[in-house]
Parts: structure tokens; sequence; C-alpha cells
């Protein structure tokens, strides 16, 4: 039976915890939060589940899906300690230093770090084209103008009377998390995957033609060419994220201990 912590009991949190009940091979024992939240979310958890405000000294398997702070706050010591990790916020990673913090706190643990692809798809193929030289990666987010509220998008166009698609940014990836941080993680996956933070295009586009959130991928190298269109539905008691993520977590769980994984 594997036993599974997890950081963070949001949306992501709840719906992996209801989804692994009753799995044969594995089971979400323990829960990180803020110890302001622990006694609500042992009572949402249920008495099965132990919920605390700190990564447990006898966890083997971390699953962060907190938010960025858990990084630096739950996952750096816990890797350094020797419990491997697994992280949905990838985009944290955009900070600079954070990736070579945690690698080298996974090497002085001798343990391993898992960047979940969340929203996104394509990962495994753009990992696996970097190998023989990638020329240009581009992700394109798109979203209605309304979407875009609360960013810096509000002083560079008039979101109320947006008639056709505008483009809000084009910068690095690094930059695109730091300008626009909830557009973070899909962006940081894809150049963690291939091309890098740093040399990694990212447009984000106010788009009145669609209602929902479009997630385009271009990369072109050595391979040949692969262009990726999604478009993710939200989980229903959270609209602001993406189903996907919930089940890329979980089947990282299942490959954990299925007998065949892919």
């Amino acid at each position: 039976m594997l036993q599974v912590t997890l950081i963070g009991f949001g949306a992501i949190g709840r719906s992996l915890l209801e989804r692994t009940r009753g799995h044969a091979g594995l089971r979400i024992t323990h829960v990180v939060v803020p110890h302001a939240h622990v006694a609500q979310a042992q009572q949402a958890a249920g008495s099965d589940v132990l919920v605390t405000d700190a990564v447990p000294a006898e966890a083997r398997l971390v699953l962060e899906c907190a938010g960025h702070g858990a990084l630096t706050e739950h996952v750096l010591p816990a890797l350094a300690r020797g419990v491997e990790c697994a992280v949905v916020s990838v985009g944290a990673l955009s900070e600079p230093g954070l990736v070579e913090q945690l690698d080298d706190a996974a090497r002085r643990g001798g343990t391993r770090l898992h960047l979940l692809s969340g929203a996104i798809g394509g990962v495994d193929a753009i990992a696996a084209a970097r190998l023989a030289g990638l020329d240009d990666v581009t992700y394109t987010g798109r979203k209605p103008p309304q979407g875009w509220r609360g960013t810096p998008a509000e002083q560079q166009v008039d979101l109320d009377t947006l008639t056709e698609p505008t483009v809000i940014l084009q910068a690095t990836a690094r930059e695109a998390a730091r300008l626009y941080p909830k557009n973070a993680n899909v962006a940081a996956t894809i150049a963690l995957a291939g091309l890098g933070l740093d040399a990694t295009t990212v447009r984000l586009i106010a788009d009145p033609g669609v209602s929902e959130n479009v997630h385009e991928v271009s990369v072109r190298g050595a391979f040949g060419a692969m262009d990726l269109t999604m478009r993710g539905k939200p989980l229903p008691d959270n609209p602001k994220t993406s189903a996907l993520t919930v089940l890329s977590a979980l089947r990282f769980l299942h490959n954990q201990v299925g007998p065949t994984t892919i």
C-alpha cells in the first residue's frame, strides 16, 4: 500500500482525496495545510486522514497541490531528507534559482522530484524531442477578455471594448510567470520540458471570440514539428482550476502502484 502525504487541501487536494478513497494500492494518509486551517481541514477530510501543518517524519511520497509557497516551505526540506516529491505548482520554478535549489535538495537527499504536466498535454513529446535539439518553443494562452481581470492586461487594453484577439504579452516564460502568475504553471511546464524559461516564447491573448481558456503549443526542432491546441474544462467546484490538473496528479499516483505505466 502506497501511503501519500498531500500538501494542500483546496479544490485539487479535495478531489484527489475523494478519487483515491477505496483504491486498493494507495491511500492518502496525511494532508498538510497552514496551522490556522488544520481544524477546518480535518473536519472536511474525515477521520481516516491526519491533517497537520508539516510533512510528517514518516512520509515516503509527497504530492504538492498547495501553491507556490509550499515548495520552499515544505518540498525543499522534504527532498533534502530523502522524501520523493511530486509538484503541481510548476510555475513556482520560474523564480530565479529555485529549480537549482530543488535539484540540489533532491541530490543531497538521494531522491527525486517529479514535475507533473498538469493542465497541458504533449510534455512527454517535448521532453523527448529536446534530446535531439529544439529550435523554437512557443506557448500561446487565450482567454476571453474578462478572464484577464485583475492582471496587468487592464493597464494595456480596454477589456470591455475588445472586438478582436489582442496580444497582451509576448515575453519569455520566466517574465510571463512573473507578470501573470495565474498562467505560470502551463507556461513553465512547457518551458522546463523544452528550451528553458528564458528561451521559451509566451504569448498571452485576450480573445473575445473564445469562451474558455485555450492552450496552444508550437514546437520545432530536429524531430520535426508539433502543434497542439487544448480547451480544458474546469473542475465543477472551482472554475479557476483545470480538471486535467487533477487527472494528471491522479495518473502519477496510479503509475506509482500499477504494474504497467504509460
